[in-house]
């Protein structure tokens, strides 16, 4: 199989791909990259979510935009506004060492700040129907100029009832174009835009590899993401023998939680963009030899990790696609063995966990995250079978018996017994023994079916919620590793990202800046390559899109969306 560098495509596109740690297409890509750079026919390609679509439609359009012209040359319309920003984020890495300007368009966020987003110039727009059609009709989107239509997840797109969108759309764009339709299935709705719409199109059908291996389970737990590291610990401590790889979504949280698993005392260590490859190869060499427990890593990172006895993929966070969950869950289950890929995800992903499971075709098994008690219970038993295996045959204890009696001498079986525990475990009776439940019910949960503890749980995030300014401003600092979805708090986004040079502290600090009359609480930030993404107060909603209305940043005027939920 020939390689992203065999293909043809610009050295840009290349350096991109070969930061993000690809190096061969996968089937779809293989086959669709290489016509598509030699042709301008049109192009219908059946293939399964998750098997790399993006790249192989984007990438081709990527070599062919004219950097002259900067217009909009290629409109892609898609399902969904979750895709909508997954395609974006992709064509925004793929297209990291070029001048081309992405821009996503979607429902449920303020249309002026698109519609300004437009006006300032871009190459590429990737829209939902309905935002587009609506953005057509206001005559803020003008299609007659484009040189690329691309289609993807089609059969989904007329599923969600958007076939009067399309075709409204498709009539707006002009006849000389090439239009690349993407469907899992090709029902006769596709068909029947296929021949309407696009010009003998040649057809490409490629076999779904998204599916996992058989002997791997699939497992998951709900929890609040403000309890997620902890979660994520009871379930290393009630499983002994764990040998693990942890997957964050961003480096900096990849450090962080391999710093607070190091902190309590766990045998591990994370892998990141920012270690130096000597630095790699020695974290690699340390878990392939055993030397680690857990290994935390972000996916670009992992790649070209092949170890064969791993235990348990544990998902601190689901990734964005199907793909990407089948390549990190294939790293256990290997050489004939089982494994376990432990999924801990918020109430608000249980449909993005049945669409998975659609998509892997696996069911996934719910797992209770296990109470403080379980957890000290286990920990004891452990340790206890440990002193009874122990053997002291490589130990001169003869020469310390006399120390020994005329300490504890005078100490019954009993006593002597209760004292080693004591000693040993006294301090992790008091981290667990009010431990709170941390299971989170899921949203279609009614309260006759949430247990006690549920119920307690809910009671105290009650209490947490009335907070002085202190609690505010100390909750905005320590919310810059928290994940998505956090009660209380809507997604944003702001055109600033890793190529400002931004950091979680200075966007912290730009927020603060620019509305020090408000306390607004910050959680979860995503800093992507050219926008970032993070949870502020759902309440100040209004006043922080606003307050960025006329803001710049070192020249950069600067533009804050909304996420509302659809």
């Amino acid at each position: 199989m020939q390689t992203f560098k065999e293909i043809g495509l610009k050295p840009e596109l290349l350096q991109s791909l070969e930061k993000m740690g690809f190096e061969t297409p996968t089937p779809i890509q293989a086959e669709t990259i290489p016509y598509l750079l030699e042709s301008d026919n049109d192009l219908v390609a059946l293939a399964q979510t998750g098997t790399g679509k993006t790249a192989a439609f984007g990438l081709p359009v990527l070599n062919k935009i004219n950097l002259e012209q900067r217009e909009i040359q290629t409109i892609i319309l898609c399902p969904t506004r979750e895709l909508c920003l997954q395609i974006t984020g992709d064509m925004e890495r793929y297209s990291e060492f070029m001048p081309i300007s992405v821009v996503p368009v979607y429902g449920g966020a303020p249309i002026f700040k698109q519609i300004s987003a437009i006006k300032q110039g871009c190459h590429v727009v990737v829209g939902t129907p309905g935002r587009v059609n609506d953005l057509i009709n206001r005559r803020k989107l003008d299609l007659s100029g484009i040189r690329f239509l691309i289609l993807d997840e089609a059969d989904e797109m007329l599923k969600m009832g958007f076939k009067d969108e399309m075709d409204a759309i498709l009539a707006q764009t002009p006849a000389m174009k090439q239009t690349l339709l993407f469907s899992a299935t090709m029902p006769q709705d596709i068909a029947s835009i296929a021949g309407r719409y696009m010009n003998a199109p040649k057809k490409i059908s490629v076999t779904s590899q998204n599916k996992t291996a058989e002997n791997i389970e699939h497992h998951y737990s709900i929890t609040s993401p403000r309890n997620a590291y902890e979660a994520l610990r009871r379930y290393a401590d009630m499983n002994k023998n764990i040998y693990s790889l942890v997957f964050c979504r961003t480096r900096v949280e990849t450090k962080e939680i391999a710093d607070k698993l190091i902190a309590d005392g766990y045998n591990a260590d994370s892998l990141h963009g920012d270690l130096s490859q000597g630095q790699r190869d020695q974290v690699m060499g340390r878990f392939r030899n055993r030397h680690l427990q857990i290994l935390v890593a972000t996916d670009v990172a992992a790649r070209g990790l092949d170890v064969n006895d791993v235990t348990h993929v544990l998902h601190y966070h689901l990734p964005d696609d199907s793909e990407n969950y089948v390549h990190r869950s294939g790293r256990t289950g290997r050489a004939g063995k089982s494994g376990i890929s432990m999924a801990f995800i918020t109430p608000g992903e249980v449909r993005r966990l049945r669409m998975l499971e659609k998509q892997i075709r696996k069911s996934f098994v719910k797992q209770d995250i296990p109470s403080g008690k379980e957890v000290f219970q286990m920990r004891l038993s452990n340790y206890l079978n440990n002193m009874a295996a122990d053997s002291a045959e490589d130990f001169p204890i003869d020469q310390f018996q006399g120390m020994i009696d005329e300490k504890l001498g005078s100490l019954s079986r009993e006593d002597l017994i209760k004292k080693l525990i004591v000693n040993e475990f006294s301090h992790v009776y008091k981290q667990y023994k009010d431990a709170p439940d941390l299971n989170t019910i899921e949203r279609s949960q009614t309260r006759r079916e949430r247990t006690p503890g549920q119920e307690r749980e809910r009671g105290r995030g009650r209490e947490k919620g009335v907070r002085g300014v202190r609690g505010v401003r100390e909750e905005r600092e320590r919310g810059r590793g928290r994940g998505r979805g956090q009660s209380g708090l809507s997604q944003f986004s702001i055109n600033l990202g890793a190529k400002n040079n931004l950091r979680p502290d200075l966007l912290i600090n730009i927020i603060n800046r620019h509305t020090p009359e408000y306390k607004i609480r910050i959680g979860h930030i995503d800093i992507q390559n050219k926008h970032t993404i993070f949870e502020a107060d759902s309440q100040y909603q209004q006043q922080l899109v606003k307050a960025f209305n006329r803001a710049k940043y070192k020249g950069t005027p600067l533009t804050v969306q909304s996420y509302s939920n659809q």
